[in-house]
Protein backbone atom coordinates (compact mmCIF):
# COMPACT_ATOMS: atom_id res chain seq x y z
CA UNK A 1 0.00 0.00 0.00
CA UNK A 2 1.21 3.51 -0.65
CA UNK A 3 2.55 5.62 1.85
CA UNK A 4 2.63 9.22 2.38
CA UNK A 5 4.81 11.40 5.12
CA UNK A 6 3.12 14.21 6.46
CA UNK A 7 4.63 16.98 8.18
CA UNK A 8 2.89 19.48 9.77
CA UNK A 9 0.32 20.91 7.91
CA UNK A 10 0.81 24.31 7.01
CA UNK A 11 -2.13 27.47 7.69
CA UNK A 12 -3.03 29.81 5.16
CA UNK A 13 -5.94 32.72 4.47
CA UNK A 14 -8.32 31.85 2.46
CA UNK A 15 -8.07 33.26 -0.49
CA UNK A 16 -12.00 33.55 -2.53
CA UNK A 17 -12.23 35.46 -5.38
CA UNK A 18 -16.37 35.53 -5.51
CA UNK A 19 -15.94 39.33 -5.36
CA UNK A 20 -14.28 41.62 -7.92
CA UNK A 21 -10.69 42.89 -5.98
CA UNK A 22 -10.22 45.99 -8.41
CA UNK A 23 -12.87 48.15 -6.23
CA UNK A 24 -12.76 49.08 -2.51
CA UNK A 25 -10.51 48.00 0.29
CA UNK A 26 -10.97 46.61 3.75
CA UNK A 27 -11.69 49.70 5.52
CA UNK A 28 -14.60 51.04 3.53
CA UNK A 29 -16.54 47.45 3.43
CA UNK A 30 -16.52 47.93 6.94
CA UNK A 31 -17.73 51.02 7.16
CA UNK A 32 -18.90 53.17 4.32
CA UNK A 33 -20.47 56.71 3.95
CA UNK A 34 -23.73 55.94 2.64
CA UNK A 35 -24.26 53.92 6.35
CA UNK A 36 -23.73 50.13 6.25
CA UNK A 37 -21.49 49.17 9.03
CA UNK A 38 -20.29 45.79 9.53
CA UNK A 39 -22.35 44.66 12.95
CA UNK A 40 -19.42 42.77 14.45
CA UNK A 41 -17.18 46.25 14.10
CA UNK A 42 -17.01 48.58 17.69
CA UNK A 43 -19.30 50.99 17.27
CA UNK A 44 -17.40 54.50 16.03
CA UNK A 45 -17.13 57.38 18.55
CA UNK A 46 -16.28 59.89 15.99
CA UNK A 47 -18.41 62.77 15.04
CA UNK A 48 -20.08 62.63 11.99
CA UNK A 49 -17.96 64.69 9.40
CA UNK A 50 -18.87 68.33 7.71
CA UNK A 51 -17.76 68.61 4.04
CA UNK A 52 -15.58 71.10 2.68
CA UNK A 53 -15.20 73.45 -0.04
CA UNK A 54 -12.73 72.72 -2.85
CA UNK A 55 -11.32 76.31 -2.84
CA UNK A 56 -9.60 74.85 0.23
CA UNK A 57 -7.93 72.22 -1.59
CA UNK A 58 -4.72 72.72 -3.94
CA UNK A 59 -4.70 71.48 -7.39
CA UNK A 60 -2.06 71.37 -9.71
CA UNK A 61 -2.64 72.06 -13.56
CA UNK A 62 0.28 69.69 -14.66
CA UNK A 63 -1.26 66.61 -12.51
CA UNK A 64 -2.31 63.58 -14.70
CA UNK A 65 -3.11 61.07 -11.67
CA UNK A 66 -5.06 62.90 -9.23
CA UNK A 67 -5.75 61.50 -5.84
CA UNK A 68 -8.38 63.17 -3.54
CA UNK A 69 -9.48 60.50 -1.54
CA UNK A 70 -11.54 60.86 2.34
CA UNK A 71 -10.92 65.14 1.99
CA UNK A 72 -14.62 65.45 3.16
CA UNK A 73 -14.97 67.02 -0.07
CA UNK A 74 -19.07 67.84 -0.50
CA UNK A 75 -19.31 69.05 -4.23
CA UNK A 76 -17.58 68.11 -7.26
CA UNK A 77 -16.14 71.86 -8.44
CA UNK A 78 -13.21 73.96 -9.15
CA UNK A 79 -11.58 70.74 -11.19
CA UNK A 80 -11.22 73.06 -14.48
CA UNK A 81 -7.61 73.07 -13.84
CA UNK A 82 -6.85 69.78 -14.08
CA UNK A 83 -6.66 69.68 -17.76
CA UNK A 84 -4.18 66.77 -17.77
CA UNK A 85 -5.66 64.77 -15.74
CA UNK A 86 -6.03 60.79 -16.47
CA UNK A 87 -7.16 59.42 -13.66
CA UNK A 88 -9.20 61.32 -10.92
CA UNK A 89 -9.82 59.69 -7.37
CA UNK A 90 -12.54 60.95 -4.88
CA UNK A 91 -13.56 57.92 -3.00
CA UNK A 92 -14.41 58.14 0.57
CA UNK A 93 -15.58 61.70 0.84
CA UNK A 94 -19.36 63.38 1.47
CA UNK A 95 -20.72 63.64 -2.30
CA UNK A 96 -24.08 63.62 -3.30
CA UNK A 97 -23.79 64.27 -7.20
CA UNK A 98 -21.89 63.93 -10.22
CA UNK A 99 -21.64 67.35 -11.76
CA UNK A 100 -19.04 69.52 -12.75
CA UNK A 101 -17.04 67.33 -14.86
CA UNK A 102 -17.07 68.29 -18.59
CA UNK A 103 -13.99 69.66 -18.74
CA UNK A 104 -11.95 66.70 -17.67
CA UNK A 105 -12.24 65.22 -21.40
CA UNK A 106 -8.69 63.35 -20.91
CA UNK A 107 -9.69 61.01 -18.07
CA UNK A 108 -9.65 57.37 -18.47
CA UNK A 109 -10.17 56.48 -15.08
CA UNK A 110 -12.98 57.71 -12.37
CA UNK A 111 -13.18 56.89 -8.91
CA UNK A 112 -16.56 58.04 -6.65
CA UNK A 113 -16.49 54.71 -4.82
CA UNK A 114 -17.95 55.25 -0.80
CA UNK A 115 -19.82 58.63 -1.23
CA UNK A 116 -23.42 59.19 -1.13
CA UNK A 117 -24.04 60.02 -4.69
CA UNK A 118 -27.70 58.63 -6.13
CA UNK A 119 -27.77 59.15 -9.65
CA UNK A 120 -25.31 58.61 -12.74
CA UNK A 121 -25.13 61.40 -14.55
CA UNK A 122 -23.56 64.04 -16.37
CA UNK A 123 -20.72 62.27 -17.42
CA UNK A 124 -21.27 62.45 -21.21
CA UNK A 125 -18.12 64.56 -21.78
CA UNK A 126 -16.07 61.89 -20.60
CA UNK A 127 -15.85 59.88 -23.68
CA UNK A 128 -11.91 58.31 -22.96
CA UNK A 129 -13.43 57.14 -19.63
CA UNK A 130 -11.89 53.15 -19.37
CA UNK A 131 -12.79 52.81 -15.86
CA UNK A 132 -15.98 54.10 -13.57
CA UNK A 133 -16.08 53.07 -9.97
CA UNK A 134 -19.30 54.26 -8.21
CA UNK A 135 -19.53 51.75 -5.30
CA UNK A 136 -20.66 51.87 -1.82
CA UNK A 137 -23.47 54.71 -3.41
CA UNK A 138 -27.51 55.12 -3.01
CA UNK A 139 -27.40 54.71 -6.62
CA UNK A 140 -31.27 52.98 -7.74
CA UNK A 141 -30.67 52.66 -11.63
CA UNK A 142 -28.14 52.06 -14.00
CA UNK A 143 -28.32 55.10 -16.66
CA UNK A 144 -26.35 57.89 -18.00
CA UNK A 145 -23.72 55.93 -20.05
CA UNK A 146 -24.73 56.52 -23.39
CA UNK A 147 -21.71 58.03 -24.36
CA UNK A 148 -18.81 56.00 -22.27
CA UNK A 149 -18.47 53.95 -25.62
CA UNK A 150 -14.39 53.09 -24.25
CA UNK A 151 -15.71 51.89 -21.05
CA UNK A 152 -13.72 48.04 -19.91
CA UNK A 153 -14.67 48.36 -16.27
CA UNK A 154 -17.55 49.26 -14.42
CA UNK A 155 -18.04 48.94 -10.60
CA UNK A 156 -21.74 49.46 -9.13
CA UNK A 157 -20.91 47.38 -6.02
CA UNK A 158 -23.10 47.63 -3.10
CA UNK A 159 -26.05 50.57 -4.42
CA UNK A 160 -29.94 50.13 -4.49
CA UNK A 161 -30.13 48.76 -7.64
CA UNK A 162 -32.71 46.28 -8.80
CA UNK A 163 -32.35 46.09 -13.04
CA UNK A 164 -29.30 45.51 -15.34
CA UNK A 165 -30.41 47.81 -17.51
CA UNK A 166 -29.16 50.61 -20.13
CA UNK A 167 -25.42 48.31 -21.06
CA UNK A 168 -26.10 47.93 -24.75
CA UNK A 169 -23.88 50.68 -26.03
CA UNK A 170 -21.11 49.24 -24.05
CA UNK A 171 -19.88 47.03 -26.58
CA UNK A 172 -15.95 47.35 -25.28
CA UNK A 173 -17.20 46.57 -21.55
CA UNK A 174 -14.90 44.06 -20.17
CA UNK A 175 -15.64 43.94 -16.34
CA UNK A 176 -19.00 44.18 -14.85
CA UNK A 177 -19.17 44.22 -10.78
CA UNK A 178 -23.04 44.56 -9.85
CA UNK A 179 -22.02 42.82 -6.52
CA UNK A 180 -24.19 43.49 -3.37
CA UNK A 181 -27.59 45.21 -5.19
CA UNK A 182 -31.10 44.52 -5.35
CA UNK A 183 -31.19 42.39 -8.51
CA UNK A 184 -33.59 39.82 -9.00
CA UNK A 185 -33.42 39.07 -13.07
CA UNK A 186 -30.35 38.33 -15.48
CA UNK A 187 -31.02 40.16 -17.74
CA UNK A 188 -30.17 43.12 -20.65
CA UNK A 189 -26.30 42.01 -21.32
CA UNK A 190 -26.70 40.38 -24.74
CA UNK A 191 -24.58 43.38 -26.26
CA UNK A 192 -21.50 42.90 -23.80
CA UNK A 193 -19.67 40.54 -26.55
CA UNK A 194 -15.99 41.80 -24.78
CA UNK A 195 -17.34 40.66 -21.33
CA UNK A 196 -14.63 38.58 -19.68
CA UNK A 197 -15.81 39.03 -15.86
CA UNK A 198 -19.14 39.49 -14.18
CA UNK A 199 -19.80 39.42 -10.59
CA UNK A 200 -23.54 39.54 -9.20
CA UNK A 201 -22.97 38.02 -6.05
CA UNK A 202 -25.40 38.82 -2.84
CA UNK A 203 -28.38 39.56 -5.17
CA UNK A 204 -31.63 38.28 -4.76
CA UNK A 205 -31.31 36.08 -8.34
CA UNK A 206 -32.95 32.87 -8.59
CA UNK A 207 -32.21 31.42 -11.97
CA UNK A 208 -28.86 31.34 -14.03
CA UNK A 209 -30.09 32.85 -17.68
CA UNK A 210 -29.79 35.06 -20.65
CA UNK A 211 -26.29 34.35 -20.42
CA UNK A 212 -25.54 32.55 -23.74
CA UNK A 213 -24.62 35.74 -25.43
CA UNK A 214 -21.76 36.19 -23.45
CA UNK A 215 -19.14 34.16 -25.69
CA UNK A 216 -15.68 35.80 -24.14
CA UNK A 217 -16.69 35.57 -20.88
CA UNK A 218 -13.71 33.61 -18.67
CA UNK A 219 -15.19 34.76 -14.69
CA UNK A 220 -18.78 34.26 -13.50
CA UNK A 221 -19.74 34.94 -9.97
CA UNK A 222 -23.01 34.43 -8.55
CA UNK A 223 -22.61 33.71 -4.96
CA UNK A 224 -24.98 34.57 -2.18
CA UNK A 225 -28.06 34.63 -4.48
CA UNK A 226 -31.54 32.25 -4.75
CA UNK A 227 -30.05 29.97 -7.38
CA UNK A 228 -31.35 25.88 -7.17
CA UNK A 229 -30.23 24.64 -10.44
CA UNK A 230 -27.45 24.66 -12.36
CA UNK A 231 -28.32 25.74 -16.18
CA UNK A 232 -27.90 28.31 -18.86
CA UNK A 233 -24.25 27.91 -18.94
CA UNK A 234 -23.86 26.27 -22.52
CA UNK A 235 -23.05 28.81 -24.45
CA UNK A 236 -20.03 30.50 -21.66
CA UNK A 237 -17.30 27.76 -23.57
CA UNK A 238 -15.02 30.13 -22.50
CA UNK A 239 -15.26 30.43 -18.64
CA UNK A 240 -12.33 29.16 -16.76
CA UNK A 241 -13.67 30.35 -13.16
CA UNK A 242 -17.70 30.14 -11.98
CA UNK A 243 -18.63 31.22 -8.35
CA UNK A 244 -21.51 29.73 -7.23
CA UNK A 245 -21.43 28.97 -3.64
CA UNK A 246 -23.99 30.21 -1.16
CA UNK A 247 -27.31 29.01 -2.77
CA UNK A 248 -29.79 26.52 -2.91
CA UNK A 249 -28.19 23.65 -5.71
CA UNK A 250 -28.74 20.22 -4.89
CA UNK A 251 -26.98 18.83 -7.90
CA UNK A 252 -23.82 19.24 -10.40
CA UNK A 253 -24.74 19.42 -13.56
CA UNK A 254 -25.01 21.70 -16.99
CA UNK A 255 -21.02 22.10 -17.45
CA UNK A 256 -20.67 19.52 -20.71
CA UNK A 257 -19.79 23.00 -22.67
CA UNK A 258 -17.37 24.57 -19.99
CA UNK A 259 -14.46 22.21 -20.75
CA UNK A 260 -11.79 25.38 -19.80
CA UNK A 261 -12.88 25.62 -16.29
CA UNK A 262 -10.08 26.00 -13.84
CA UNK A 263 -12.23 26.77 -10.57
CA UNK A 264 -15.19 25.91 -9.81
CA UNK A 265 -16.66 26.80 -6.35
CA UNK A 266 -20.04 25.03 -5.39
CA UNK A 267 -19.43 25.81 -1.69
CA UNK A 268 -22.21 26.17 0.90
CA UNK A 269 -25.06 24.24 -1.11
CA UNK A 270 -26.91 21.63 -0.75
CA UNK A 271 -25.09 19.08 -3.12
CA UNK A 272 -24.93 15.14 -1.90
CA UNK A 273 -22.67 13.71 -4.48
CA UNK A 274 -19.89 14.87 -6.84
CA UNK A 275 -20.76 14.09 -10.32
CA UNK A 276 -21.05 15.41 -13.70
CA UNK A 277 -17.60 16.68 -13.91
CA UNK A 278 -15.00 13.90 -14.95
CA UNK A 279 -14.46 15.95 -18.42
CA UNK A 280 -13.27 18.95 -16.56
CA UNK A 281 -10.08 18.29 -16.86
CA UNK A 282 -8.00 21.79 -16.70
CA UNK A 283 -9.63 21.86 -13.31
CA UNK A 284 -7.15 23.33 -10.66
CA UNK A 285 -9.82 24.26 -7.74
CA UNK A 286 -12.74 22.64 -6.47
CA UNK A 287 -14.15 24.45 -3.97
CA UNK A 288 -17.08 21.67 -2.19
CA UNK A 289 -16.95 23.00 1.71
CA UNK A 290 -20.46 22.75 3.72
CA UNK A 291 -22.40 20.49 1.56
CA UNK A 292 -23.49 17.15 1.80
CA UNK A 293 -20.76 14.30 0.83
CA UNK A 294 -20.49 11.32 2.25
CA UNK A 295 -18.95 8.96 0.06
CA UNK A 296 -15.45 8.70 -1.11
CA UNK A 297 -15.88 6.92 -3.99
CA UNK A 298 -17.23 10.44 -5.33
CA UNK A 299 -13.62 11.73 -5.41
CA UNK A 300 -13.00 9.51 -8.84
CA UNK A 301 -14.85 12.41 -10.73
CA UNK A 302 -11.61 14.74 -10.37
CA UNK A 303 -9.31 12.51 -11.40
CA UNK A 304 -9.28 12.92 -15.00
CA UNK A 305 -8.04 16.81 -13.50
CA UNK A 306 -4.32 16.02 -13.40
CA UNK A 307 -3.35 19.67 -12.37
CA UNK A 308 -5.88 20.05 -9.78
CA UNK A 309 -4.27 21.59 -6.53
CA UNK A 310 -6.85 22.94 -4.35
CA UNK A 311 -9.64 20.85 -2.49
CA UNK A 312 -12.27 22.27 -0.35
CA UNK A 313 -14.18 19.53 1.35
CA UNK A 314 -14.41 20.56 5.29
CA UNK A 315 -17.66 20.29 6.90
CA UNK A 316 -19.25 17.30 4.63
CA UNK A 317 -19.87 13.86 6.27
CA UNK A 318 -16.62 13.11 4.51
CA UNK A 319 -14.87 14.89 7.29
CA UNK A 320 -15.83 12.72 10.23
CA UNK A 321 -13.31 10.02 9.00
CA UNK A 322 -10.43 10.02 11.06
CA UNK A 323 -8.27 9.78 7.59
CA UNK A 324 -10.34 12.60 6.09
CA UNK A 325 -6.76 14.42 4.98
CA UNK A 326 -5.15 11.04 4.03
CA UNK A 327 -7.63 9.80 1.83
CA UNK A 328 -7.84 12.68 -0.28
CA UNK A 329 -4.28 12.66 -0.47
CA UNK A 330 -3.73 8.96 -1.36
CA UNK A 331 -7.05 9.68 -3.72
CA UNK A 332 -6.02 13.05 -6.08
CA UNK A 333 -1.90 13.10 -5.33
CA UNK A 334 -1.81 16.04 -7.10
CA UNK A 335 -3.72 17.80 -4.73
CA UNK A 336 -1.61 20.99 -2.38
CA UNK A 337 -3.72 21.94 -0.30
CA UNK A 338 -6.50 20.65 1.32
CA UNK A 339 -9.27 23.10 2.74
CA UNK A 340 -7.63 26.28 4.40
CA UNK A 341 -4.09 24.07 4.97
CA UNK A 342 -1.06 23.34 2.67
CA UNK A 343 0.22 19.60 2.40
CA UNK A 344 3.70 19.68 3.92
CA UNK A 345 5.53 16.39 2.05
Amino acid sequence: MATLSVGEPLEMEVDRKGESEESGDDDTRRKSVNGDVDPHQPPSTVKEESPVDMDTITLDPEEEDVDLVHCRIGRIEGLEVLTKAVTLSLRQNLIKKIENLESLVTLKELDLYDNQIRKLENLQTLTELHQLDVSFNLIRKVEGLEHLMGLKKLFLLHNKISHIANLDHLTNLEMLELGSNRIRLIENLDGLASLTSLFLGTNKITQLQHLEGLHNLTVLSIQSNRITKMEGLQGLVNLKELYLSHNGIEVIEGLENNKKLTTLDIAANRVKKIENIRHLTELQEFWMNDNQIENWSDLDELKNAKGLETVYLERNPLQKDPQYRRKIMLALPTVRQIDATFIRF
